[in-house]
């Protein structure tokens, strides 16, 4: 599952003067809760009927991928691949195909850190955080043998997916709301709002800079989920930031603190990841990468983002001194 974050977009009401016979842009801002959390609209609009319905778009446009994309809900496109496990391969939409691949892409490049096919661990994680006990090796051993990015084929002439193993269950949790975000900051863009910001549950698209401004001011804690430490400030245009890590989803069971986030090659959640925080040119990207830096080793979790071009990404692990921190990028001193 995807995590969440501490990050706090500061946004400055603040109007641009008329240009010649352009009118005047407004500040508006909408909310509403989608895919399983609050998805925060911010645009620069020369009247509030013209926001409204951009912003109507855009969270229809969310409507659309959660419909298709939503693991909880059983008619969803994606529930429905993972019904048909083990059954032979199935023609997906032109869109699930294009994020089954770019998913792919990426499980390969983290070396499996990220991996749609974790569903039966996130399952079995699931029910681990409620009792706080660990799953049994019995457990754990039946789940591995339906998870695995390598189980999961697509066939790109036929458009198709195929789930070799029967009892597999994609989670697009890591991905799917970076996309969203992604996507309806498009969808505002198209109906002539380019001065736009999407806050997905922290997962944050933005558009042109706000009038006057030279970008958006987004303030990340400095130890994410550590009331009264400092923050700092980043200013972004045309760009993404995510957030991710175990600040406010975890279960200590043992005396060890274990994140939501799954990792996909024990099946356990992930200790001592504090949280990664990804700058990248798409949301998708920096919610993909957030997660599967969470999960590596920091020094390889770099080199990823390194190899991923404009991106930038600042890693904190826990140690038994406090928290230690390594960065790449715009976040470097």
């Amino acid at each position: 599952m995807k995590a969440t974050l501490s990050l706090l977009v500061l946004f400055l009401a603040s109007a641009a003067g008329a240009l010649g016979p352009a009118p005047a842009l407004e500040r508006f801002e909408f909310a509403r809760l989608r895919m399983g959390t609050s998805v925060r609209i911010v645009l620069y609009a020369p009247d509030e009927a013209s926001a409204r319905a951009a912003s109507g778009a855009a969270y229809a446009r969310i409507d659309e991928i959660e419909s298709m994309m939503s693991h909880y809900r059983q008619d969803s496109e994606l529930s429905r691949l993972s019904a048909s496990s083990g059954s032979g391969a199935k023609p997906v939409s032109t869109e699930m195909f294009k994020i089954l691949t770019i998913a792919r892409e990426f499980s390969v490049r983290s070396g499996g850190a990220f991996d749609i096919t974790v569903g039966p661990f996130i399952e079995l994680w699931r029910q681990s955080r409620r009792v706080k006990q660990l799953p049994t090796a019995a457990a754990l051993s039946d789940a591995a043998k339906r998870v695995g990015y390598g189980h999961m084929v697509l066939d790109r002439s036929k458009r198709s997916a195929e789930l070799r193993r029967r009892g597999m269950k994609l989670d697009l949790s890591a991905i799917a709301k970076g996309y969203a975000a992604d996507e309806a900051l498009r969808v505002l863009k198209s109906r002539g709002h380019p001065i736009a910001l999407v806050d997905a549950g922290g997962d944050i698209a933005l558009g042109e800079a706000p009038p006057g401004k030279k970008g958006w001011t987004v303030a990340i804690d400095e130890v994410p989920g550590q009331p009264g430490t400092a923050r700092r400030t980043v200013v972004l245009t045309r760009e993404a930031i995510a957030t991710s890590g175990d600040a406010y989803q975890f279960v200590e069971i043992g005396g060890e603190r274990y994140s939501h986030i799954v990792d996909p090659k024990t099946g356990l959640g992930v200790r001592g990841a504090a949280s990664a925080t990804v700058i990248a040119p798409d949301c998708l990207t920096a919610d993909a990468l957030a997660t599967s830096l969470c999960v590596m080793p920091p020094r390889e979790g770099l080199r990823l983002v390194e190899s991923n071009g404009h991106a930038s990404a600042r890693i904190l692990r826990r140690t038994g001194d406090g928290v230690e921190q390594f960065v790449t990028g715009s976040f470097t001193p």
